[in-house]
């Protein structure tokens, strides 16, 4: 699908979908629960069907509401496959959150994935399945075999490369036979660290977090029972980024946002910190964020921590009257797509610069965006990144395979529409 972004004025409330992030995360917890959970509010984005999907593979039992998810796990909280096959999709959170999950089972399954899933690394997972003793066949790739069980014991993992594995260790090994020690080095997305043992708090999971210096340690007991209560997920604050970047630049008189006002650590809330610096007045209300439309100052801010915000910012940057600064663009390489390589040759057709330097990526001003074609790459958040450009801009953007934007935020184009995005559907 094509779809055609032209100069817009947006104006009243739309409200951001739930957290994809949470919504994997809360699954797999419930997966290994000792009994039910009502799951209410869960994401409908491809991410999170994927996350049900495996779950069922993996023998839970999936019943679907109208507003809540009932998850039943198997007995003993131990899963029983009904699939020797795992298919993540494009899901690379599903694939390193689950493997570990997965290898509790005492069957030997194959996970795999689909497009470009079956280029990002996986050798994290499979050299560190074999510490806690799993038997694993693959490589640097998908697809792996896994042969359980996950014995458990002592394991250290490089925190700079990702942290969605690490996530699975610590929602399987209190399942696993032995008492466990995960000795993680130099820990990057510590925030959604922060969220996966918010969510153990949740199911009354037990463990032991320390940290120092550069390293962190958690010891995690072995054969613990995990409690279900229902649990509501929280708005995506990945999502609410490009709402607020899109009501900074084109809101008149106001936009606002509502839905993201929860409990849980999300990464991506540091679009309010971001915004505030470049020079927005950002008003709390009942539910949610408001906020006016005015020129962005440059921004100078690392990255590292919340890498899914370049492109909205990248955006937001290109609206602004000096260059901005982007550090930690080093985590970008293995996202759905190389992810500054595309925006630096994208944003380009639209008449933005953007320059790299080492890990640094140096947004210049537009002063008028060109009329282009953006091809996202497979890119959910290149996407939304191309329709603030479009809305923002001089010039209408057409975006290719603009569907691609169902991975986190399927609602994403109804939503501009209802706040008066000018959208239309290239034939």
């Amino acid at each position: 699908m094509i779809i055609r972004v032209s100069p817009s004025t947006l104006s009243g409330e739309v409200t951001a979908p739930p957290s994809k992030s949470l919504s994997a995360r809360f699954i797999a917890a419930a997966l290994l629960a000792d009994s039910p959970t009502m799951l209410h509010g869960l994401s409908d984005c491809d991410d999170t069907n994927v996350a049900l999907s495996i779950s069922a593979a993996l023998g839970a039992e999936i019943e679907l509401g109208s507003d809540a998810v009932r998850i039943t796990p198997c007995p003993s909280s131990i899963p029983r496959p009904r699939s020797k096959k795992l298919n993540a999709g494009e899901s690379g959170l599903a694939a390193r959150l689950f493997a570990p999950i997965a290898a509790l089972s005492l069957d030997t399954l194959t996970l795999t994935g689909e497009g470009s899933l079956m280029n990002r690394p996986f050798e994290m997972v499979t050299s560190g399945l074999a510490a806690l003793g799993v038997k694993t066949t693959g490589g640097n790739s998908l697809p792996i075999t896994i042969e359980g069980p996950l014995v458990g014991g002592e394991i250290e993992v490089d925190g700079s490369v990702s942290s969605q594995f690490l996530t699975g260790l610590l929602l399987a090994l209190p399942f696993a036979e032995q008492d466990s020690k995960v000795v993680v080095h130099n820990l990057i997305s510590r925030p959604y660290i922060d969220m996966t043992l918010e969510v153990m708090r949740a199911f009354d999971l037990d463990l032991t977090h320390e940290t120092l210096d550069s390293c962190d340690t958690f010891i995690i007991p072995a054969g613990q029972t995990s409690r279900s209560l229902p649990l509501s997920i929280d708005g995506d604050w990945s999502a609410a980024s490009a709402l607020l970047v899109l009501g900074g630049l084109c809101a008149s008189p106001d936009l606002e946002i509502k839905g993201i006002r929860g409990i849980y650590t999300q990464a991506d809330s540091g679009i309010k910190g971001a915004m505030l610096f470049a020079g927005y007045n950002i008003l709390g209300t009942d539910d949610g964020l408001s906020l006016k439309k005015k020129r962005p100052r440059p921004i100078n801010l690392d990255l590292s921590n919340s890498p899914d915000l370049f492109p909205v910012l990248c955006a937001l940057a290109a609206f602004s009257n000096k260059p901005s600064r982007l550090s930690g663009a080093n985590r970008l390489s293995s996202k759905e797509s190389d992810r500054a390589s595309v925006l630096i040759s994208e944003f380009a057709k639209a008449g933005v610069r953007i320059e790299r330097e080492d890990d640094t990526l140096i947004i210049h001003p537009c002063k008028k965006t060109k009329a282009c074609r953006i091809n996202p790459h497979g890119d959910h958040r290149i996407v939304m990144a191309a329709a603030i450009l479009g809305c923002a801009g001089a010039a209408d953007i057409e975006i290719l395979d603009a569907d691609c934007v169902s991975k986190s935020y399927p609602s994403f184009f109804d939503d501009l529409d209802s706040i008066g995005g000018c959208l239309s559907e290239v034939r």
